[in-house]
């Protein structure tokens, strides 16, 4: 994750919002809140997770992205730990192979976030639709 002068986690700065050893500080949540209310970084990381480990150029396709935004996205999402970039050991014919993840807290977010609001808005529709 990106380094910056961060308090302590778990500090007593904002007392309550999280535990005393939390494992990220506040602004670590709120920078992959803020990273994922992006709809290219949303896009990406729900095709990670729904579709699974991807290379930046199956990604490039699925989403119809520019290589260059694409990366920009992907190095984002990667610097505040919702998506994790690994390489294979052994060379395929096209070199090392490079592909990205959703971490678990990606996995999290997405779940437990803006899917969870989604789905929401769908229940709230289909009781009064049923009127």
């Amino acid at each position: 994750m990106a380094e910056t002068n961060r308090s302590p986690h778990g500090s007593s700065e904002h007392p309550g919002l999280l535990p005393e050893h939390s494992l990220l500080s506040l602004d670590e949540y709120l920078e992959m809140q803020q990273a994922i209310g992006n709809e290219t970084r949303f896009r990406i990381l729900n095709r990670l997770v729904e579709s699974g480990d991807q290379s930046a150029t199956e990604l490039k396709e699925a989403l119809d992205i520019e290589s260059n935004t694409l990366h920009y996205h992907l190095d984002t999402l990667v610097d505040v730990g919702l998506v994790a970039n690994r390489k294979r050991k052994e060379p395929s014919s096209d070199g090392l192979y490079s592909y990205y993840r959703a971490t678990s807290l990606g996995e999290g977010i997405l779940e437990h976030g803006v899917r969870a609001l989604m789905r929401e808005e769908w229940e709230i529709l289909d009781a009064y639709s049923g009127e």
